[in-house]
């Protein structure tokens, strides 16, 4: 599987996931969420600090997006 999953800044995440196909950030409630095809997928709050690599991989899996499709972005 490659390296470890590292933790990542908010600003970091969204634009890589719109790099992958993701349009937004949109409004929604009290999250906001980014849009690919069928995926709606609901975005952390914003905070000072990064996002850690455990939500990262449950966000990654939830936008079916692959560790390669991921570490392709960087």
């Amino acid at each position: 599987m490659g390296s470890k999953l590292s933790s990542v800044k908010r600003g970091n995440l969204i634009s890589r996931l719109k790099r992958l196909g993701f349009e937004g950030p949109f409004s929604g409630g009290k999250h906001q969420f980014l849009v690919r095809r069928t995926v709606r997928l609901i975005l952390p709050n914003p905070h000072a600090s990064e996002i850690s690599p455990a939500l990262l991989a449950r966000i990654l899996q939830q936008a079916g997006i692959t560790r390669s499709e991921w570490d392709g972005t960087a």
